[in-house]
């Protein structure tokens, strides 16, 4: 049992890096059992438990396919397939950050050059909220600060494709906040950038607020990837969040 776990999680591995790509037909038993060193029972076996999680779909005198993983989206329940693999794979959280960096950067410069005087109240009570709120809680606030951001782009594919991925850019957010916020001098260096981030958008300086947003999200990861590197598992998510319970990962 334990042996076909891990060959799902390497499996699941190959489709994260790109490897095996959603639509692709799965190689045949014989050639995993080959690739990955093990028995075709044991294959069987993953490849079962992959079909039964929604990650690869079996078509009757066909084979295995990957599946075509739809981004998890607001009404997600969080046990999407996708959702499941950012559980369940370390290095995930890092991408979702490589992405948040240059999206947020761009959405950052565009609501410098298109706020209306309504976004910029917007943010203006996003901000205000997300300074009231306790640090070691406040996810949510976070997040809602980005996103009065990201709508004040008034980009409707920027829009679109944050939106898509909100639950998973929440996650990455709720990671920052069970993981640095604790720390007194990284939670007030990430308040320090939220502020900067928010006075460059209000001061309608574009250039200056791209740079600022994309700064704030590569410190992110880069703190993170620290603590990592001094041998402490990374949390996923705040203590107070009812995931919390399973919330540590090796990543």
């Amino acid at each position: 049992m334990a042996i076909a776990q891990d060959i799902s999680f390497r499996l699941e591995q190959l489709i994260l890096d790109g490897g095996l790509t959603p639509g692709q037909k799965m190689p045949s038993e014989r050639q995993l059992a080959t690739r990955l060193g093990v028995s075709r029972a044991i294959i069987r076996e993953s490849l079962h438990e992959l079909q039964g999680r929604g990650v690869i779909e079996t078509r009757h005198g066909k084979g295995s396919f990957v599946a075509r993983i739809v981004p998890v989206d607001e009404g997600s329940t969080g046990d999407s397939p996708l959702q499941q693999m950012f559980n369940g794979h370390p290095r995930t959280l890092y991408d979702l950050l490589e992405v948040r960096e240059q999206l947020e950067g761009q959405a950052a410069y565009l609501a410098a050059e298109r706020a209306t005087d309504l976004d910029l109240h917007r943010i203006t009570r996003a901000y205000e909220a997300l300074e009231q709120t306790n640090p070691l809680t406040n996810a949510d606030p976070d997040h809602s600060f980005h996103q009065a951001i990201v709508e004040a782009s008034h980009n409707p594919v920027l829009v679109h494709v944050l939106s898509g991925l909100k639950n998973l850019m929440l996650l990455t957010v709720q990671a920052s906040v069970a993981n640095l916020n604790p720390q007194e001098e990284l939670r007030k260096a990430i308040s320090r950038h939220h502020k900067r981030i928010y006075r460059a958008i209000m001061a309608r300086k574009p250039q200056a607020s791209k740079r600022i947003a994309m700064e704030h999200v590569r410190f992110v990861r880069d703190a993170m990837h620290d603590i990592e590197q001094q041998g402490t598992s990374i949390l996923r998510m705040p203590a107070n969040t009812p995931e919390s319970g399973a919330s540590t990962t090796q990543n």
